[in-house]
């Protein structure tokens, strides 16, 4: 039977240069995967911080010319006008503040308010929506042009009317005056 010996050197073996330079590279590859992560999540929320943003400032500041921006404000019902041949649709929305505590209130001010800013908006190949109305908040998203309309691509409408809860002392089941 053949014996077999093992001796420990007294100097550990040096690591090859390549295993060293492979490590050098997971590392430098993995510090630059998570820059990346760490630079897409600051810019998305620097960027998608709000919803929308006003009339007042789309209509004010020129830095929004032509650039696709998501705008809030309340319908003028007069305004409305669609074209069911053409499947066009033009209305005017008027600024409303970018807080508020009431919003059936705030969109009822905005819209007698004969100060508040108005924006005309058009939207091509669009059918009319049912809550298209008088005083319904619209949140447009489109870009405004040279000639001061916005061009809406899309519209997402809100009627505080349709969701106001009944008041404490009223019955759901029950008719109001009843």
């Amino acid at each position: 039977m053949a014996e077999a010996t093992w001796e420990k050197s007294a100097y550990p073996e040096k690591p090859k240069n390549g295993v060293r330079a492979n490590n050098i590279k997971f590392i430098i590859g993995g510090l630059l995967m998570l820059g990346a992560v760490l630079y897409l999540i600051l810019s998305g929320t620097a960027t998608g911080a709000r919803y929308f943003i006003t009339v007042d400032e789309v209509v004010n500041n020129p830095d929004y010319l032509g650039k696709t921006v998501r705008i809030s404000g309340a319908v003028l019902g007069d305004t409305i006008a669609y074209d069911s041949q053409n499947l066009q649709l033009n209305f005017t929305i008027v600024n409303i503040p970018e807080e508020y505590e009431d919003l059936a209130r705030t969109l009822y001010d905005a819209v007698n308010n004969p100060d508040a800013t108005r924006l005309p908006i058009f939207m091509d190949n669009e059918v009319m929506p049912d809550l298209l109305q008088h005083e319904a908040q619209a949140i447009l998203t489109g870009y405004i042009d040279s000639d001061g309309v916005f061009y809406a691509s899309e519209l997402l409408l809100k009627c505080p009317s349709r969701y106001e809860e009944a008041a404490p002392d009223q019955s759901l089941a029950e008719p109001a005056g009843a």
